[in-house]
């Protein structure tokens, strides 16, 4: 004889049609609920401007802070130094922009979002992948300002505007490819505090130990060494070409490459470790 009482099996009919709606979501559903996540995240950052501090205020900041600081000492005056900086700076940004992704995937974990997520009928994968659309439109406005920065202090691309919109787009790409690593910092550790800590660790000896604002030429031996094999130095180099000379080097090869694999690896990670909160 059962004992469960007439609301707990009204729950568990319910749990069942959650279940198999989300058992009969289509591709075609879940691309337009990724869509709709993703206008989510655009209207949460409208409604809180400070979600836009990092995007709007650093590639103004770095660009202007490290040109006048090291322009005179690395290449004589801070014009000579611009083509060098500038895709050093933009490297940085979109890489430092990416972070973000973890910090509001587990801010949202935190909140409850999440559990009401759960009651919808909707593909499991959207609000994860909702947010990594949405970002793309971070990483392109960060990039825009840094060349734009550039511009008004006197840059001028060899590469033009279609080096220069190569440069972006490769950007772009390796941001997106490497949010994947702090979404799924995002999904295994217990606060935004440590998602934040864990992800400087990573970006900061990336960023700067490579040839973004130094050339690799005037650096001891064994640090030189580490900066050639740096994946933020192949982007860096790669971006320089593009937007300083329209050229497709092999540096772009290798920077693809790299994006892959970071997205091969932590693509699958983060999902997996995602469906477990889902």
């Amino acid at each position: 004889m059962s004992t469960m009482t007439t609301p707990a099996r009204e729950a568990v009919r319910a749990a069942d049609r959650v279940a198999a709606a989300r058992r009969r979501v289509s591709m075609g559903e879940t691309l337009g609920q990724t869509l709709t996540m993703a206008w989510r995240a655009l209207m949460k950052m409208r409604r809180n401007p400070e979600q836009f501090f990092d995007v709007a205020l650093q590639p103004i900041l770095f660009t202007a802070m490290f040109a006048f600081l090291f322009g005179g000492a690395i290449t004589g005056d801070v014009e000579s130094y611009l083509p060098l900086m500038i895709p050093g700076i933009l490297a940085q940004t979109v890489l430092t922009t990416c972070m973000a992704t973890g910090t509001q995937l587990r801010e949202d974990m935190e909140k409850g979002v999440f559990d009401r997520f759960k009651s919808l009928p909707i593909a499991r994968i959207a609000p994860l992948a909702g947010p990594m659309v949405a970002d793309l439109l971070r990483y392109t406005i960060a990039a825009t300002l840094t060349f734009g920065m550039g511009l008004v202090m006197g840059y001028r691309p060899g590469g033009g505007a279609g080096g220069v919109l190569a440069a972006i787009l490769l950007a772009i790409i390796t941001g997106w490819s490497l949010a994947w690593v702090f979404t799924w910092v995002g999904t295994i550790v217990r606060s935004v505090q440590a998602v934040q800590g864990i992800s400087m660790m990573i970006l900061f000896p990336l960023t700067f130990l490579s040839n973004a604002f130094v050339p690799v030429e005037t650096l001891p031996g064994w640090l030189a060494a580490f900066v050639r094999i740096n994946p933020v130095s192949h982007l860096v180099t790669a971006a320089r070409d593009l937007a300083n000379s329209a050229l497709v080097s092999g540096e772009v090869a290798w920077t693809l490459l790299a994006c892959l694999i970071v997205i091969a690896i932590f693509a699958p990670l983060s999902v997996r470790s995602y469906k477990r909160h889902m």
